[in-house]
């Protein structure tokens, strides 16, 4: 619903603006009521839906979401009209609105915001990262890297073909400081037009890699890419950003921003635990902080504590998940693994949820412990199932859901990053 102005004649009207915004898709996954949603350029948002509670502001690394403005009643912009756009429209000048209009048109909303379902702080101890240092909305010209490495980490039997063609890219920035943590991401921007003839706006992927590199001491990084061959609904289309990292060689160059990403960080302090569920690409962030904290365990840093690592990793089976083999190579005293495949033939489907449900002894104790932190990576899908297995867990425990998901939310220890 769109707020009304003191003169009853005009409404104050929520937007994006597609010139900073780096579609992270943070805002969609914030927004409580489902008003905001994106096609393959452009995040807006639905006027009829929007209750201006504020709860995507906060977490918009760019401030892109925070534009708002006054329409005449019945005459908002349109989804249509917003997923054409390149710039924001103009906004009337105050002389050319009523006087009681033209008041409001810097007055925030009112609308109390509703309770988040994952947190926009990161955890206390957490590394300070950097923000955007290249592109939007104020940094350094994008900047050039030079792929180093791809591999591709799922099946490559002819039997599985192209389904779930994912690889692992890695690249150098050679003499271009480029600093990431586990959790952040990057954005990389495709070459060519699109087909209205405009430059394709930037990709956004999670780094896979630990803050030393995915060769440690080197300038690098490495990302997780899943080769996208049809959409949602699964019509066949052609990713345009997948499928060129993908086709990527040893050599190539790329225009890279960011780095983006301040509250899905993990945290430092010894002894936390890190509760990691997820799906597909989603394991990118996952691999990073589970990279890290075994680089701090073979080099014997007191630091890395004693902190338990549980993984719930999804994926329709074993020859689409990503990292399977190096993943059971890891001594189950450093982590614990749990996979969920969905697709056997001649058993039901698995989710990552029935998994965290097995091991309820485990996650109940990690759920009232202030030391324990969870991460939720992955397809949008996913989200209300992993959270519904928390509160079943909670419950069984004799833990207070409302009250223990408000904390986990508040102290940064429940993190959900779903596209």
């Amino acid at each position: 619903m769109s707020s009304a102005s003191p003169d009853g004649a005009h409404v104050r009207q929520h937007l994006i603006d597609p010139e900073i915004c780096i579609r992270c898709n943070t805002c969609e996954a914030t927004c409580p009521v489902g008003a905001i949603s994106h096609d393959d350029r452009n995040y807006v948002v639905d006027a009829s839906r929007c209750e201006h509670c504020m709860a995507c502001v906060a977490p918009c690394p760019t401030g892109s979401i925070d534009h708002w403005h006054l329409r005449p009643q019945g005459s908002v912009y349109s989804l249509a009209e917003q997923l054409g756009w390149d710039e924001l429209p103009p906004q009337p000048a105050g002389a050319d609105l009523p006087a009681q209009a033209a008041s409001a048109v810097a007055a925030a909303p009112t609308q109390p915001a509703p309770a988040a379902r994952g947190a926009t702080r990161p955890p206390w101890s957490a590394a300070q990262p950097s923000i955007a240092l290249y592109g939007p909305p104020a940094g350094l010209p994008p900047v050039t890297a030079t792929v180093t490495g791809n591999l591709r980490v799922t099946d490559t039997s002819a039997q599985h073909g192209l389904d779930g063609d994912t690889h692992h890219l890695v690249l150098d920035f050679g003499a271009q400081p480029f600093p990431v943590l586990e959790g952040q991401s990057i954005g990389v921007l495709p070459p060519g037009l699109d087909s209205a003839g405009r430059p394709h706006h930037m990709r956004q992927y999670s780094v896979a890699s630990p803050r030393n590199g995915e060769r440690a001491g080197y300038n690098n990084l490495s990302l997780t890419l899943k080769r996208v061959l049809q959409d949602r609904d699964g019509r066949p289309v052609r990713g345009v950003a997948s499928n060129y990292l993908c086709d990527l060689q040893v050599g190539d160059t790329l225009q890279v921003v960011g780095p983006y990403g301040s509250s899905f960080l993990m945290p430092n302090h010894p002894g936390s635990h890190i509760v990691m569920i997820c799906t597909g690409t989603g394991s990118a962030p996952m691999r990073a902080m589970t990279e890290w904290r075994r680089r701090q365990r073979g080099a014997a840093n007191a630091a890395a504590g004693s902190g338990r690592l549980l993984l719930f990793f999804g994926a329709r089976s074993p020859q689409e998940l990503p990292y399977f083999g190096p993943l059971q190579k890891l001594p189950r005293d450093f982590i614990d693994i749990h996979f969920a495949f969905s697709r056997l033939p001649g058993q039901a489907k698995r989710h990552v949820q029935d998994a965290m449900r097995e091991q309820a002894g485990a996650l109940a104790p990690l759920l009232a412990d202030d030391n324990a932190y969870f991460y939720v990576c992955g397809v949008k899908g996913m989200e209300d199932g992993v959270l519904q297995a928390l509160r079943e867990i909670a419950d069984g425990a004799g833990l207070a859901w409302p009250a223990l998901a408000a904390a986990l939310v508040r102290d940064g220890r429940l993190h959900l990053e779903t596209y």
